[in-house]
């Protein structure tokens, strides 16, 4: 069934939420391959092979959330965080990725993604979230905006594709008090499962 046969609301009213499993990555890569073929919102210049991308959500799901959102167990998108830099002082800072099916943007699914994200990776006592955004992605920034983050700066003439340069642009946001000594971060296995199944399983009537 198409998008244009299935209502907004009809979509939103029975979407559920999950953390990914190794055995999703060849459809995880479907709805990825377009994003690197079709579109500078990511910087690959080639369609990773099946076991590369298996290999990357297994790593991810050591250590971080990676989220999927379904209707009728069909994956609509996916977002998910990792490490933003491997030296000990950046432990508690991470990066967030996400991406939708072509057929099923504009309906809201990616700020509910992004919060379910956000929401897991506060339980893990991370302070800092940061978003990398190729700065012609107009919709991106603004989407990033929607969702609390902050300016931080553009990185010029950064990443070559389709024969033109682009620029990056940077966005943060801040999860704890800075004044206050940061607890222990808190690998994705450590943290209660029941919290973490509490924010998958959020109520979503609030929608508009």
């Amino acid at each position: 069934m198409s998008i244009n046969e299935i209502s907004r609301d009809e979509i939103l009213k029975n979407i559920k939420f999950r953390m990914a499993e190794i055995s999703d990555a060849e459809e995880l890569l479907k709805i990825y391959a377009p994003y690197v073929t079709d579109t500078v919102i990511t910087f690959e210049y080639d369609v990773p092979s099946i076991e590369e991308f298996r290999d990357r959500v297994k790593h991810t799901l050591e250590g971080y959330p990676y989220v999927v959102c379904t209707y009728e167990d069909k994956i609509l998108g996916y977002a998910y965080a990792h490490r933003y830099g491997e030296r000990a002082a950046y432990q508690w800072d991470v990066e967030l990725s996400i991406y939708l099916d072509m057929n099923y943007k504009g309906l809201g699914l990616g700020s509910l993604l992004y919060n379910k994200v956000i929401e897991i990776v506060k339980l893990q006592n991370v302070q800092n979230i940061y978003a990398c955004i190729t700065s012609a992605n107009e919709k991106s920034l603004k989407f990033h905006e929607k969702c609390g983050f902050e300016f931080i700066g553009v990185f010029k003439d950064t990443g070559y594709k389709f024969d033109e340069w682009y620029d990056i642009t940077w966005l943060g946001m801040r999860t704890k008090d800075k004044t206050q000594k940061p607890e222990p971060l808190k690998m994705i296995n450590e943290v209660d499962a029941r919290l973490i199944e509490n924010i998958l399983d959020e109520d979503l009537l609030h929608i508009n």
